[in-house]
């Protein structure tokens, strides 16, 4: 029973409903994405690519646009997802559910421990220890070349059809439905988490820890339980690239890729819930179009190209957005 407060009026239980209900606006990235499917085939290998980042964004948001946590080392849990979907491909056991259910189980693993010893630093050590973790684990998986292909990548992934119906196909098809598919899934998971009480606790750590912690509220095993989340969906989006792809590479445990992505939340806002689905596609889209125009020189002009919205757009894109909404809105 929805508890409400005196004459009639809406509880705070039954305010949170209402509030967060689905809106249809929220249907908009699902709309585009079949829209994509429908009307731009030759383009469903860089479309399924973007939903595995908008996914491994979504899960880099959980962490550090709501609980706050700064971290240079999310790469880890996507590169230990793709390497142990495409280990378990490459060593005969190709059914992709059951090799994203162990991706998500191992990045969670160690999300879990790593997180019980990370998360009780703050700032600048927090930040350096993250990126101790990235640098560990792409190490121990370059020296174990016969199991990961090191420096050569894992190659010879073999993938078998969707509940034995629906194999991958040259074109893309399959591979893109089915990463729609789990990243929706992954975007309900989310969405659930955020606007729970256990998320508007994580976004009063956010804010202020010791006004969390003088209310009694588990700080620690708060920010350890996000953080093993986070992993594990980091880890699903590894293992989506690696039966996609049917490969896996070392750079997936990359800085570069932890950064990349961190530009992706920034671009399109963090803490927001669909900043990973403005950044993570503005980017990449960005991305092919100007090394296509230079192969040489495309990275200086996405480094332009970001420079410029960092500072016109605050907040990111979202940001913007809401920016020209209360302009309109005060206008009229």
């Amino acid at each position: 029973m929805v508890a409400t407060t005196t004459r009639g009026a809406p509880g705070p239980v039954e305010l949170l409903v209402r509030q967060h209900r689905l809106r249809w606006y929220e249907l908009l990235p699902w709309v585009i994405a079949l829209g994509v499917y429908v009307l731009l085939p030759e383009y469903l290998s860089l479309g399924a690519n973007i939903l595995i980042m908008v996914l491994f964004a979504l899960s880099l948001d959980l962490i550090l646009g709501y609980a706050g946590i700064v971290t240079l080392g999310h790469a880890a849990f996507y590169g230990l997802g793709g390497y142990t979907a495409g280990i378990l491909g490459a060593r005969g056991w190709g059914e992709p559910l059951s090799g994203l259910v162990a991706a998500a189980a191992v990045s969670a693993l160690v999300g879990l421990v790593s997180g019980a010893i990370i998360l009780r630093t703050r700032g600048l050590t927090l930040l350096m220890l993250t990126l101790a973790i990235l640098f560990m684990v792409q190490e121990a998986a370059n020296k174990a070349g016969f199991l990961t292909g090191g420096a050569d990548g894992l190659q010879g992934v073999s993938i078998d059809p969707i509940l034995g119906l629906f194999r991958f196909d040259m074109f893309g098809r399959t591979a893109y439905l089915y990463c729609l598919i789990v990243v929706f899934l992954g975007w309900l998971l989310a969405r659930q988490l955020v606007h729970s009480p256990f998320g508007r606790s994580l976004t009063g750590i956010r804010e202020n820890v010791a006004r969390m912690h003088a209310i009694g509220a588990d700080v620690q095993g708060r920010m350890i339980t996000i953080y093993t989340i986070a992993a594990a969906m980091a880890g699903v989006a590894g293992g989506l690239q690696a039966q996609t792809t049917q490969f896996a590479a070392l750079s997936w445990l990359s800085f570069e890729m932890s950064g990349a992505i961190l530009i992706m939340l920034i671009l399109g806002g963090s803490g927001r819930l669909y900043g990973a689905f403005i950044g993570a596609p503005l980017y990449m889209i960005a991305q092919n179009f100007l090394s296509r125009i230079d192969p040489a020189y495309w990275f200086g002009y996405l480094g332009v190209f970001l420079i410029v919205v960092v500072m016109f757009a605050r907040g990111g894109v979202l940001g913007l957005l809401d920016r020209a909404a209360a302009q309109l809105r005060r206008r009229a």
